[in-house]
């Protein structure tokens, strides 16, 4: 399989609490909630594709305690992601939470060296193991150059504070875009695919004046 993070971001890069003022509220953030205002007119339709890439979810315990809560509820068949989450197989990491307590569905914790675990899981037969959310996990696979394929809905709001997907002290990666699509209706958000690209390493260069001339060197 191969390993996938998909998420809502901001302009400035955030990533935390966007559906819900209480999804989390961890290191004071009181800014939660920031896509709701632009979720109308169909700036949320790439989600349902995003899930349908999925064999398998990959989720740290606060992602995993909130989508428990309230996708549980949902119960309509007809909604895609609620089917895929109350069904299909997780995986939840977590050195404190327990087998009993992580009870939903087909679900399993993780614990101990997870870059480790991540990679036996990848070698299993499938498509996609996706990460949603789990901001601290997601770092984590990404330093660890894990991460095959981004998925980013970002909408154009600046929330100033919070916590990033890539924080300072990231490790260089080169993606590129394989798909783009800007969401006509509402504010406009911008639907992004990347992909790492063969070796996955950031590349660098230089502008230069060669006689008179602007050139890449």
């Amino acid at each position: 399989m191969e390993l996938s993070v998909n998420t809502f971001i901001t302009l400035d890069g955030v990533m935390q609490g966007p559906g819900g003022a209480d999804e989390d509220r961890s290191n004071g953030f009181t800014r939660g909630g920031w896509i709701v205002p632009n979720a109308a007119d169909g700036q949320l339709d790439p989600v349902d594709g995003w899930f349908e890439n999925a064999d398998a979810f990959l989720l740290g315990r606060t992602t995993f305690e909130m989508m428990r809560e309230y996708w549980s509820q949902v119960t309509d068949p007809e909604n895609h992601v609620a089917t895929a989450l109350n069904t299909w197989k997780k995986y939840v990491v977590s050195d404190t939470l327990s087998d009993a307590d992580a009870a939903w569905g087909d679900t399993t914790v993780l614990r101990g060296d997870i870059v480790e675990q991540v990679r036996r899981l990848k070698e299993q037969p499938g498509r996609e193991l996706q990460v949603h959310g789990s901001w601290q996990l997601a770092r984590s696979l990404h330093d660890a150059g894990l991460v095959d394929t981004y998925r980013l809905l970002q909408f154009p709001v600046v929330v100033g504070e919070g916590k990033r997907l890539f924080a300072d002290g990231a490790a260089p990666a080169g993606y590129r875009i394989t798909e783009s699509e800007v969401l006509t209706g509402g504010a406009g958000a911008v639907s992004l695919t990347l992909r790492q690209t063969e070796f996955g390493e950031l590349e660098t260069g230089a502008f230069v004046v060669r006689d008179g001339k602007d050139e890449i060197a």
